[in-house]
C-alpha cells in the first residue's frame, strides 16, 4: 500500500494500449490497482486507469533514490522546459514553517473516497491544537462532514507543493460555519516547479469540443506553462483538451493568444458555486512563450 499523500493522477499521455506500466498504480487510497511491468490490453481499461488511477511521486520520498534503481519515466512523457524541471527533492518540515497566510487556498480529498474533494480557505490556526478552514461546500450547500473523519490536505502556494493527513476536529455553524482540522505536526513539501507564476485578474473565454461546450473564465495566476481559472461551470473533466483565448498587454501592446490546453484538474471553488481549473497550455511557439515570459515578468516586477 502506498502513501496516499504520495500519490499524484496519472496523465492521459502517461499510459497507452500496448504499452507496459513504468510503475505501480494504485487506487486514491494507497490501494495497488496495477503492478508496475503489466500491459495495458483493452480501452476500457486504459480509461479505468485514466479515471481511477494514481502513482508514487518520486518527490515525495523521504530518501534519495539509490543510483541503481532501474528508471520510472512515465510512457510517452513529454519534454519539460529546463526552468519547470524541479531540482530539489521533497523535505518533511514542520507545519510552522510553512509560514502559510490567512485565505490560503487548501485543497481536501476524503482518505476513504478520492473522489469526495473540497476546496476551502484557510482562516486561522491555534498552534498545536487545530486548523480553522472555511466550511466545505458542495453543490453550494455546506457538506456534512463527520468528527474524525480523515482526509489529505494538499496547497500550491507559489513554487512549492505541500501534502498532509488531517481528521475533522469539529463542524462549527454558529454565528458562521467553519471546521476545525487537527494540527499537524508535519507536512510534506517539495518544489514543482522552477518557473515563475503571475497573480492576475484576466477574463478568457474556453472552449471544449465533442461535444462543444463554451465559457467564460477568470485566471487567477499565470506561467508560461499554464494558469488557473475560475468558471462559473463545470464545461469539461480531468484531460480534456480545448482551446482558451485572452489578451495580455506587454510593454504597452496589447496581445490576442489563443492557446491549446489541457485540463489538469477541476474542483469546486470554497464557495461551491465555481469551479477551479488547473490548465497546461500545449503546442505553444516561440513567439507565444516570449509574450507570456515577458507578460509575466512585468507583471511580477509590478508587484514587488
Amino acid at each position: 500500500m502506498a502513501d496516499p499523500a504520495s500519490l499524484i493522477p496519472i496523465k492521459l499521455t502517461e499510459v497507452a494500449i500496448g504499452s507496459v506500466t513504468p510503475w505501480p498504480i494504485y487506487d486514491g487510497q494507497g490501494n495497488l490497482l496495477l503492478a508496475s511491468g503489466v500491459m495495458v490490453e483493452t480501452n476500457s481499461q486504459l480509461q479505468g486507469l485514466i479515471a481511477n488511477g494514481y502513482y508514487h511521486d518520486k518527490r515525495w520520498d523521504d530518501v534519495a533514490v539509490p543510483a541503481n534503481t532501474p528508471s520510472t519515466a512515465p510512457l510517452q512523457s513529454k519534454k519539460i522546459p529546463n526552468e519547470e524541471i524541479p531540482k530539489k527533492k521533497d523535505d518533511l518540515i514542520e507545519f510552522d514553517d510553512a509560514r502559510w497566510h490567512v485565505g490560503e487556498v487548501l485543497q481536501m480529498q476524503a482518505s476513504n473516497d478520492p473522489a469526495f474533494r473540497f476546496t476551502v480557505k484557510l482562516i486561522g490556526f491555534i498552534k498545536g491544537k487545530s486548523l480553522l478552514v472555511t466550511a466545505p461546500m458542495l453543490d453550494g450547500k455546506y457538506a456534512l462532514i463527520r468528527d474524525e473523519q480523515s482526509f489529505i490536505i494538499r496547497a500550491f502556494p507559489g513554487k512549492k507543493a505541500y501534502a498532509f493527513t488531517a481528521s475533522a476536529v469539529k463542524s462549527v455553524y454558529s454565528p458562521h460555519p467553519y471546521l476545525h482540522l487537527s494540527y499537524p505536526k508535519q507536512v510534506r513539501c517539495t518544489l514543482i516547479r522552477q518557473g515563475s507564476r503571475a497573480q492576475v485578474k484576466i477574463i478568457a473565454a474556453v472552449h471544449l469540443s465533442n461535444p462543444e461546450r463554451s465559457g467564460a473564465a477568470t485566471l487567477t495566476d499565470l506561467s508560461v506553462g499554464g494558469c488557473s481559472a475560475i468558471i462559473k461551470n463545470a464545461i469539461g473533466v480531468k484531460n480534456e483538451c480545448g482551446v482558451i483565448k485572452f489578451k495580455l498587454s506587454v510593454i504597452d501592446t496589447i496581445e490576442f493568444l489563443s492557446l491549446d490546453f489541457v485540463l489538469r484538474s477541476v474542483v469546486p471553488t470554497e464557495t461551491g458555486d465555481s469551479y477551479r481549473c488547473g490548465i497546461e497550455f500545449t503546442q505553444m511557439t516561440n513567439q507565444t512563450r516570449l509574450i507570456l515570459s515577458a507578460f509575466v515578468h512585468q507583471a511580477i516586477d509590478a508587484e514587488t
